[in-house]
């Protein structure tokens, strides 16, 4: 089994109803090979297929959305706010205490682990007239956003 990585977005984000990529790739250092991008996909889509590639092979998909960006300035926005977001987070991780109580991560840890429940099984692989569906659905929004 291969590992599925994503964002954890609220319900309520606006992110949710952005076109999706997939992007696989070796999941171990011993295989060398150019990471596979497809899409683009609604979320749920996205998840579903990656879920059952992910499912049968020892590969690594990461589900991100699409950010349909019209200008320049646009894509320099999002780039200056990713670089300012990756600038907050190294600015927390240096103001941590990196040797916190050590116990107290154990039983939180362990605490987690009790509560979780077994791990459900991968999504059912929409299919070709769902996928077909959601392009069109994705069309529309694309061309939404130009107007």
């Amino acid at each position: 089994m291969g590992a599925l990585v994503t964002l954890d977005l609220p319900d309520d984000s606006p992110m949710l109803g952005l076109p999706w990529i997939i992007t696989f790739a070796p999941l171990g250092a011993d295989d060398e090979w150019e990471p596979v991008v497809c899409g683009p996909y609604e979320r749920a889509h996205a998840l579903a297929l990656a879920e059952a590639v992910v499912a049968e092979e020892q590969l690594m998909a990461v589900v991100e959305p699409l950010l349909p960006a019209l200008t320049p300035e646009e894509i320099r926005g999002e780039i200056a706010a990713a670089q300012i977001a990756a600038e907050d987070e190294a600015a927390e991780i240096d103001q941590a205490d990196l040797y916190g109580d050590f116990e107290d991560v154990i039983d939180e840890e362990l605490e987690r682990a009790a509560e979780r429940e077994p791990e459900p099984e991968p999504a059912k692989a929409p299919d070709r007239e769902e996928i077909r569906a959601g392009f069109a659905r994705i069309a529309a929004l694309l061309i939404a956003k130009g107007g």
